[in-house]
């Protein structure tokens, strides 16, 4: 009987560490306040007062692509403002963010076809801010390479009314994984971990730096050489096969600067047989037709849209942001990427403005332009208002992206730096959200695992300590401030949609949008609300 006894004892102590470990971490989440009336008004002003779905078609299929500084752009831009001043929302305005960054650039139409050795539509669209034909044009397919400055020697007077394949045939890769995917169990589960990194090779930034300066000279040279040479348009292939074109930007977007001639990417199945063709010594002729220009002969000025619900009491001038990037490239109508996340940010601004909140702090939204060519809206943003490094005096320096400078001293804090809360991003297309990287935050994470427990029958459930980049977050990030992209489903973004012409409305989920902005509303409301800023992890300044 005694020794039945100690054997219930045991079992029962390890039963009771259990429960208090694992209520441990209930608790540690019970402590980070969380108002479930507000959440549950939230909820129900997303879900059955959605605009989430409207806003994004005005948006896409009537404004349509937005690239930076173009036309379309600048409609949105007034489109935005005038919207969300519609919805009550304060200092609604444009912030002008590069008073000269590039010249503006559209395109209208593309019309591209193989007369011989067969006649034969050609799918094919061409790189921004490159120029048109200015008519149709007809010319022989020639297949050449430019990996060097020698190289464009060597053609020297050889060009003359052509059209060139610049790239090689390339083998189709049928697709291992479906077109649309969500995240399953398994997949969060292997988010959750993280992976340590490898130390970076001691001259890696140097070779990085080297290898620009090479890719540089190397367009501005061909880009000049092709004009002079009277080429007549150039030809590349898609990185994407099944027939999708994914096109970014060629030419130059920088008054003064070379901008080559017309550039096209050509879909796959289209390309490679006309690789195929001209290696076959076949005659390869085609016509191309596009109707592509740009729309100022000088740099523009570039601006992000901002936008507030105003806090209130001694924090108001305390600042949680909340942003999405609202340009876009020209070949489809930037549904995906990044119009859904422009939606979801504007339908939570919305959505709280809608229910009444009275924040803490201020709750600003930021629409950013320029990302697409290098985070532009936001980096400049944060530097005006947060923190920067000093500018270079070195002219061979100031011509460097940020990213390549070097030896300008240390991070220059705002007042606003101290004053800043945080910054929650959304770029990652149609797909809903699941959780939230925590960007090696450490102290953020059991906050976050509150805030989300509301939304875990929406299937919003992990904090993963893992970093993500690439988008608007990491500007904040960089300078030592808590900025955050969520986690959301895969979809179609990669597969299908990610700079191609089928970024249109019907990619997108509404109900997705509608579940992405409730959580988001819900985070911007509660960081605005909480005694203290968001922790702040471990920052180390850039190496000079």
């Amino acid at each position: 009987m005694a020794k039945r006894s100690h054997v219930h004892a045991r079992v029962s102590k390890i039963l009771w560490l259990a429960c208090a470990f694992a209520s441990g971490g209930v608790l540690a989440q019970q402590h980070e306040p969380v108002d479930l009336d507000v959440v549950s008004k939230i909820r129900h002003e997303a879900f059955t007062r959605s605009q989430a779905a409207a806003t994004l078609k005005e948006l896409t299929e009537t404004i349509g692509p937005r690239l930076t500084n173009s036309p379309s752009y600048a409609r949105s831009a007034q489109w935005a403002q005038d919207t969300l001043s519609g919805w009550g929302l304060s200092s609604v305005r444009q912030e002008i963010y590069d008073p000269a960054w590039g010249r503006g650039w559209e395109f209208r139409s593309a019309r591209v076809e193989l007369v011989s050795p067969r006649e034969l539509p050609i799918h094919a669209l061409p790189k921004a801010w490159t120029p048109g034909t200015g008519g149709p044009v007809e010319g022989e397919v020639v297949k050449v390479s430019f990996k060097t400055l020698e190289d464009i020697d060597k053609q020297k007077g050889k060009l003359r009314g052509k059209i060139l394949l610049l790239d090689d045939e390339r083998a189709y890769k049928p697709a291992d994984k479906p077109d649309f995917r969500r995240y399953t169990e398994e997949d969060l589960g292997e988010l959750q971990t993280f992976p340590v990194p490898e130390d970076p090779a001691p001259d890696a930034r140097d070779k990085r730096l080297q290898e620009f300066r090479k890719r540089q000279a190397l367009v501005n040279r061909l880009n000049a050489f092709l004009a002079e040479e009277g080429v007549l348009a150039t030809l590349s292939i898609s990185s994407r096969d099944n027939g999708v074109v994914r096109a970014m930007g060629g030419g130059s977007r920088k008054a003064g600067e070379p901008v080559g001639v017309t550039e096209l990417v050509v879909s796959a199945e289209h390309y490679n047989p006309l690789v195929r063709a001209v290696q076959a010594k076949q005659d390869v002729r085609m016509r191309i037709d596009v109707d592509a220009r740009f729309t100022s002969a000088a740099d523009l000025p570039a601006a992000n849209v901002i936008a507030e619900i105003p806090g209130s009491g001694p924090k108001a001038d305390e600042v949680v942001m909340i942003g999405a990037h609202l340009d876009s490239w020209h070949t489809g109508t930037g549904a995906s990427d990044n119009g859904a996340g422009v939606v979801v940010m504007m339908e939570a601004m919305r959505i709280l403005k809608a229910i009444g909140v009275k924040p803490r702090r201020t709750i600003r939204l930021a629409l950013w332009g320029g990302e697409e060519q290098g985070l532009h809206g936001s980096a400049e943003y944060v530097s005006r208002h947060l923190a920067a490094y000093p500018e270079p005096t070195d002219p061979e320096q100031k011509d460097l992206p940020r990213a390549y400078q070097r030896g300008t001293g240390p991070l220059q804090r705002k007042p606003a730096y101290d004053r800043f809360s945080s910054y929650f991003n959304f770029d990652n297309g149609t797909g809903r959200i699941r959780g939230i990287y925590a960007q090696e935050n450490h102290a953020a994470v059991p906050i976050f695992k509150a805030w989300l427990e509301p939304f875990n029958d929406l299937g919003a459930s992990i904090v993963t300590t893992r970093n993500t980049g690439s988008t608007d977050h990491a500007s904040f990030d960089r300078v030592g401030l808590p900025g955050f992209q969520f986690v959301q489903d895969p979809a179609d973004y990669f597969s299908h949609v990610h700079h191609t012409e089928l970024d249109t409305y019907d990619h997108v989920v509404p109900e997705d949008l509608k579940q992405a902005a409730a959580i988001v509303a819900s985070f911007a409301y509660h960081a605005a609300m909480r005694e203290q800023r968001l922790p702040r992890k471990p920052f180390t300044e850039r190496d000079e």
